[in-house]
C-alpha cells in the first residue's frame, strides 16, 4: 500500500475546524502542563508547541518502515530531552542487566532479538531509551518499535514519533474504523509485516511489539492492569522468526511507565487526547529468553488452544512483574 493513504485520510480529518481547534486546545494544555514539572523548561515546551503545531495542517508522511530523523533536525535527541525531566531517574530501575547484556552480545552476533512487553504510555520509546542509553546507548537507539496509527496520525505525537525507528501497523482496535478502509488498512499491514520478516532476514535487529496493540488502563479496582496479549498477533511474529535466514530470540519486558503520561481512561476513535504529565518513576524489567515452542500448554493438539496458552504465559511473566513493582 501506498503511504499517500496515510497523508489523504490525515489530511482530510485534520481540515475540519473543529478538529484543529481541538488540538491546538489539547497541546496548549499539554505544554502548560509540562512545564508544571520539576526540572523543565520554557524552551522545550515551546519547541514541543512548534513541532506539533506544524502537523496540524500537513502532518508528515510515514512509510510503512520509518528510520529516526536526526538531520537536519535530531528529532530523536528532542524525544529524549523531552521526555528525561519526567523521569525520577534517582528512583527509576533497569532490572535484569545480565538479560540486557546477553541480548547485547546476540545483536552483536547478527542474531535477531525480539521483546515482549506491554505498553503504557505514548513515551515508552523514549524512557527505554533514556533508562537503557545509561549504560548501553548504542543498544538504545537499535530498537525498532512496532508502532500504530494513533502514534504516525496525532499531530502532538507525531514529532516524537519522527525520532523513532518505526514498523508502522493499524492495530485491532481500530482496524475496523472506519469500515470502508478496513481492507486498505489490512494491505497497508500485510506490508509491513512482509518489511519485519526482510529485516528479520538482514539480521542484527532488536524490535518491541506489545502483543496487546495498545496502551495498559486502569481497572475498576483503582490498579492498573496489563492488557491481554494476542495469540494471533504472537503466533504471527513466530512464524516470521522461524522464516528467518538469522536465530530469533523472543524475550518478555515490563515495562512500568503509566504515571509519567497516562492514556484516556476508555479507548477512543477519534484523534486528539488530553496528556496529563508528570514526573514518576519508570521501571523496565528484562527477563529471561521465551521458548515459543515449548511452553506451559504447548502438548495441547489444538492450534488455537496452543496459542492461547502460550499468549497467557508470556502475559503472565510479564503481569508478574508488573504488579511486584506497582
Amino acid at each position: 500500500m501506498n503511504s499517500t493513504f496515510t497523508r489523504q485520510r490525515t489530511d482530510k480529518e485534520l481540515t475540519s475546524k473543529g478538529l484543529l481547534a481541538k488540538h491546538a486546545r489539547h497541546l496548549a494544555q499539554f505544554c502548560r502542563d509540562y512545564r508544571k514539572v520539576e526540572g523543565t523548561t520554557l524552551e522545550m515546551a515551546s519547541l514541543c508547541s512548534q513541532l506539533a503545531t506544524a502537523q496540524f495542517e500537513r502532518p508528515f508522511v510515514f512509510e510503512p518502515y520509518h528510520q529516526k530523523m536526526r538531520q537536519p533536525f535530531d528529532y530523536y535527541q528532542f524525544g529524549l530531552d523531552f521526555v528525561r525531566p519526567l523521569i525520577d531517574l534517582p528512583h527509576s530501575k533497569v532490572h535484569g542487566f545480565n538479560i540486557v547484556n546477553e541480548i547485547d552480545r546476540q545483536l552483536k552476533q547478527g542474531e535477531n532479538v525480539i521483546l515482549l512487553a506491554n505498553h503504557q504510555t505514548e513515551a515508552d520509546p523514549q524512557v527505554i531509551s533514556i533508562l537503557l542509553g545509561q549504560t548501553h546507548p548504542s543498544l538504545a537507539e537499535k530498537v525498532i518499535y512496532v508502532a500504530g496509527e494513533r502514534v504516525v496520525t496525532d499531530p502532538v505525537a507525531i514529532p516524537f514519533s519522527m525520532g523513532c525507528d518505526l514498523l508502522c501497523i493499524y492495530s485491532k482496535r481500530y482496524i475496523d474504523n472506519p469500515p470502508e478502509l478496513k481492507m486498505e488498512k489490512q494491505l497497508h499491514n500485510k506490508r509491513t509485516m512482509e518489511l519485519m520478516s526482510r529485516l528479520l532476514h538482514e539480521g542484527g535487529k532488536i524490535i518491541y511489539v506489545a502483543p496487546s496493540g495498545g496502551r495498559d488502563r486502569m481497572g475498576s479496582s483503582g490498579k492498573v492492569e496489563v492488557a491481554p496479549f494476542d495469540p494471533q498477533s504472537l503466533e504471527m511474529l513466530h512464524l516470521m522468526a522461524k522464516r528467518a535466514k538469522t536465530p530469533t530470540h523472543f524475550y518478555p519486558l515490563t515495562l512500568v511507565t503509566y504515571d509519567i503520561l497516562p492514556p484516556p481512561k476508555a479507548v477512543q476513535m477519534e484523534l486528539g487526547e488530553e496528556r496529563i504529565v508528570e514526573r514518576a518513576a519508570a521501571h523496565l524489567v528484562f527477563l529471561p529468553e521465551f521458548d515459543m515452542e515449548k511452553f506451559s500448554g504447548s502438548e495441547e493438539n489444538d492450534k488455537m488452544i496452543r496459542r492461547t496458552h502460550r499468549a497467557n504465559e508470556i502475559w503472565k511473566i510479564v503481569n508478574e512483574h508488573h504488579n511486584r513493582l506497582k
